[in-house]
């Protein structure tokens, strides 16, 4: 079996193009997603395409269960998880404190958050007896400042980067690499569920400048998991060339 690579949240995005990669570099590749039906169509692009082994799991990274279920109870031949990447991950609404809706809250803490940590909770002890492995965990420029409507998914950021920092702490003498990866604008889908599928309000952030892609952040975190085995990348910020901060974006008239 080649090197093992499981990324959460594989069915668009940043979490699709990072399953591309690693898979084009002959890495055998765990899937996870809420839709089988993309599930499905990745696995079977990544086999024709790169002629890998793909095992795609469908569940909910907010349900412990779930999470326990599916990823505690792997094979022996992909039990030996190589590179984790929580990518699982959304925004959803986008106004002030006062006004915010409680389900919205609910759903970037428990994704972003809880559901960062059941996964970590289920891999990491393999690792660690292992001696090896490398989590990386995709944050976001929302992790390093706070903006106007910003405020529980800032929040659910700024705790990634945290953790980062804290896993980076804990696993430092058991061999183990911990890596934040903090994009600024990409264009995914990303937009579209913060929006809840308006999609003039979705293409707006994009509008008059060239965001970074899916790919782009793939390439960076390929780039983490593969210098060489001394060297640790422990927190890497991204932005189009465009963007200074979350909120000041050069913008083309």
């Amino acid at each position: 079996m080649n090197n093992i690579a499981l990324i959460t949240g594989a069915t668009s995005g940043i979490g699709l193009a990072t399953a591309m990669k690693f898979a084009e570099n002959d890495y055998s590749i765990i899937i996870t997603g809420r839709r089988k039906d993309r599930l499905d169509s990745l696995e079977k692009e990544l086999k024709k395409e790169y002629n890998v082994k793909v095992l795609s799991l469908c569940f909910d990274v907010r349900s412990l269960s779930e999470v326990t279920h599916n990823l505690g109870n792997l094979d022996d031949e992909w039990k030996g998880i190589d590179v984790l990447v929580n990518n699982a991950g959304l925004a959803v609404g986008l106004s002030h404190i006062q006004n915010g809706v409680i389900d919205d809250w609910e759903r970037m803490i428990d994704t972003n958050i809880k559901g960062l940590l059941y996964v970590t909770r289920v891999i990491s002890p393999g690792m660690a007896e292992r001696g090896r492995g490398h989590i990386i965990n995709i944050a976001s420029i929302a992790g390093k400042e706070a903006y106007e409507n910003g405020n529980v998914y800032c929040a659910t950021k700024h705790a990634v980067d945290a953790l980062s920092r804290s896993m980076r702490i804990d696993l430092v003498s058991k061999g183990v690499k911990v890596s934040n990866v903090a994009p600024g604008l990409v264009e995914t889908e990303f937009s579209d569920v913060r929006f809840k599928g308006d999609r003039a309000k979705a293409e707006a952030p994009y509008k008059g400048m060239k965001p970074l892609t899916g790919e782009d952040i793939a390439d960076v975190v390929y780039y983490c998991a593969s210098v060489p085995a001394h060297v640790n990348i422990n927190d890497v910020t991204v932005m189009p060339a465009s963007q200074a901060t979350a909120t000041i974006v050069h913008r083309e008239q």
